[in-house]
């Protein structure tokens, strides 16, 4: 399921929900309906900021977890390793990230699923 990030500061966000999720999480809003106010913004850009600074720090045991789960899976242990191509979560955040700063130099809201 898609969720559609709308904001007068930009042009509309769209990310899968699984990968909304962790990021609201992070922000304690619903994955299903919410708002970041302008006054919200800040914090919010910080609280992600901070994330993907960590995460950029940790590349490697999310990359060992993707592994994990690409290669054990309910057919039992695949042992042709493949390659996986991975998406950071500085990449997924980054759209939302720019859509945020934009709606706090513009004084605007962020919204989805209204």
């Amino acid at each position: 399921m898609l969720i559609t990030f709308t904001s007068k500061a930009a042009s509309e966000v769209l990310m899968y929900k699984e990968h909304a999720k962790r990021i609201l999480d992070l922000l304690h809003k619903n994955v299903d309906q919410g708002v970041i106010t302008a006054a919200e913004a800040p914090h919010a850009l910080q609280v992600l900021e901070q994330e993907i600074a960590e995460s950029r720090q940790h590349a490697v045991s999310e990359d060992v977890e993707r592994d994990v789960h690409a290669h054990h899976n309910e057919d039992g242990d695949d042992a042709n390793h493949e390659e996986i191509q991975t998406v950071s979560f500085s990449t997924r955040a980054y759209p939302l990230v720019e859509m945020l700063r934009a709606a706090k130099a513009g004084g605007h809201d962020v919204v989805w699923g209204v």
